[in-house]
């Protein structure tokens, strides 16, 4: 055997990343573009050094303040003894799989999704099966459910708003789909990118008490501008958070990461009051795009898949040479675009109409 003496169906896999390069506009990888105020790091830096005082000892496991406190930003009804966080929304969903997957079992989800989520079925020894949607990246209720009673999924990934298309699920697609599922499995609704919806546009949340195998993700990476702050949850079933607990490694979430969630709760009304503005921005984004001649996903995210080119890597490779980074994701031929500040939109409009007219497609 070759060494290193790694399991299999790892040998010879890169990494999970998108590219991370020094350029002038970021836009790849759906982060909020406006930093924290001044305010909000003074009360950061204030709650951090109250945490190191008490480094020498673990962190509250059970983190039941911070629990308390997301419970209440989520409202709906929710209560501490639902919600479940962890390092990152990547990390509740492997946990997930972890008490729910598993050799024997099947995780399912709807193609194109989440490319995240095949590696959690993969590193949790998950079978991974994936439907499609379509043309327009809705789903096809008819055809999730005759697969969701075929395959009989142990989970259902189902992002909403989904990534990397924007697209989010109405509530009877939720309800079809827990429905289908019953007592074997669950389904997971990641919201994620839940704060950028449209107006109109409801949560999950709003079903957690009538279907007990639904959970409701969300993060505080993207509307919250805390990506560096590693902080996701969930809401769920108080069972499905206690199978959780049992996954979890031990002391995970540390009291430096619960001590900057929960001062930035504190200071929710702020950090999500460039959320409108983000919506503006991503609603004035799709409209430039369609202009130009363009498909553009419906987005009820802070971003848009865009396209059709026969060889959208040329396209990517202009848009970098002109200083501007997006991301080659998605169906083949299509680039997604996180929306920035309105002069980093700018700029890529600029970018994107040079490349154009040099003719590159």
């Amino acid at each position: 055997m070759a060494f290193p003496p790694v399991r299999e169906e790892l040998r010879g896999l890169e990494p999970y990343g998108a590219p991370q390069l020094d350029v002038p506009v970021q836009l790849n990888v759906n982060e909020n573009p406006y930093a924290p105020s001044d305010a909000v790091v003074a009360d950061v830096a204030e709650a951090v050094a109250g945490a190191t005082r008490t480094l020498n000892r673990y962190p509250d496991r059970e983190f039941l303040e911070l629990r308390t406190a997301l419970a209440a930003y989520l409202g709906h009804g929710v209560r501490a003894e639902q919600v479940w966080a962890a390092n990152g929304s990547n990390e509740v969903m492997l946990q997930l799989l972890q008490a729910f997957g598993g050799p024997g079992r099947t995780a399912l989800s709807f193609a194109p999704t989440y490319s995240m989520y095949p590696e959690y079925a993969r590193d949790s020894n998950t079978e991974w099966v994936a439907g499609r949607r379509e043309e327009d990246f809705a789903l096809d209720l008819d055809a999730a459910r005759a697969l969701v009673e075929g395959r009989r999924p142990s989970v259902v990934l189902l992002p909403s708003p989904n990534n990397p298309t924007g697209t989010a699920l109405p509530p009877e697609a939720v309800s079809m789909l827990c429905e289908a599922v019953g007592d074997d499995g669950i389904v997971v609704v990641d919201e994620a990118y839940g704060e950028f919806r449209r107006a109109g546009t409801p949560s999950a949340l709003e079903l957690l008490p009538t279907h007990r195998n639904l959970v409701v993700s969300r993060t505080m990476s993207k509307a919250f501008a805390l990506a560096g702050a590693r902080l996701g949850y969930l809401a769920a079933d108080p069972a499905i958070c206690d199978a959780i607990r049992v996954v979890r490694l031990p002391y995970h979430l540390s009291a430096v990461t619960q001590a900057v969630a929960l001062t930035a709760l504190r200071h929710a009304p702020e950090l999500l009051g460039n959320v409108d503005l983000l919506r503006q921005e991503r609603d004035r984004t799709v409209a430039w795009l369609r202009a130009q001649g363009l498909q553009v996903a419906e987005s009820d995210a802070n971003f848009c898949l865009f396209g059709t080119y026969p060889d959208r890597h040329a396209v990517w490779q202009g848009l970098l040479d002109r200083g501007v980074l997006v991301r080659e994701t998605g169906p083949e031929g299509w680039l997604r675009v996180s929306i920035g500040t309105p002069e980093e939109m700018t700029a890529f409009q600029h970018a994107l109409t040079s490349v154009t007219e040099e003719g590159v497609r």
